[in-house]
């Protein structure tokens, strides 16, 4: 029974995540209500997200949407700010990661209402002063935390003009990248609960499938105000359950 409902945890926290991101919304409050510690739960979703993300990232790269030259600037920069994150993770209480979820999320929302950025533009990825330092943010946070990571870097995509389809493909590779980094940490610090992050990868892998399909149907105009949406929504859970 405990298999089942991890596997359907999976399959709807990865439409939700694929589509604009907050899978964890859905995924760690219900390991960490089942019991399982935080780092664990944590560690279950980076394990599960690599093989997911990868999974839906190919999707789109077979229909030639994203570049390697494209996928391999994102991987470098989430890759390694993956295995930071992780890194200091094990160093850091709940409380502080829960704080520094928070203030991260919070300013992505209040800076989403000053760019004019809206998923409908034709522009490719373009290494800069902002967008490398960027990902290596978001990779950081991946790795240390996790849910709102890839609301933050479609945030991101669309300040920089980059068309919906093809900010969801660089979103997924960039938590392939930084969620690898991090599962090694998890995996060799020995916080894997694997039947638990096995149950939960499968329904991952099938969530990321349905949310790429799901992706090419919906209208850029739409998407702004849902990414709102799971932000609202992902800043009130985890400030709830701060003060719980």
């Amino acid at each position: 029974m405990e298999f089942i409902l991890f596997f359907i945890v999976g399959i709807v926290g990865n439409i939700v995540g694929t589509l604009v991101g907050g899978g964890g919304l859905i995924s760690l409050p219900t390991m960490l209500l089942m019991g399982l510690p935080v780092h664990s739960a944590i560690g279950a979703n980076k394990v599960s997200n690599t093989v997911s993300s990868l999974s839906g990232f190919l999707v789109i790269f077979k229909g030639k949407e994203i570049s390697g030259k494209e996928a391999l600037a994102v991987i470098g920069f989430c890759l390694g700010g993956g295995a930071i994150g992780g890194l200091i993770a094990s160093f850091l209480s709940g409380e502080v990661l829960t704080i520094i979820a928070i203030l991260l999320l919070s300013f992505a929302f209040i800076t989403s209402f000053m760019n004019k950025g809206n998923f409908d533009g034709t522009e490719p990825l373009r290494l800069n002063k902002k967008i490398g330092p960027a990902l290596l943010g978001i990779g950081i946070y991946d790795g240390m935390f996790g849910p709102g990571s890839s609301t933050l870097a479609l945030y991101l995509y669309a300040s920089q003009k980059i068309a919906y389809i093809r900010a969801v493909g660089l979103a997924r590779i960039g938590v392939f990248a930084s969620c690898f980094g991090a599962s090694i940490t998890y995996i060799s610090t020995g916080k894997i609960i694997w039947p638990i992050t096995i149950a939960l990868m499968l329904g991952a892998v099938v969530g990321a499938q349905l949310g790429v399909r799901l992706a090419r149907k919906l209208k850029s105009e739409h998407i702004k105000p849902l990414l709102r949406l799971v932000t609202v929504l992902l800043i009130v859970q985890i400030v709830v359950d701060y003060l719980k």
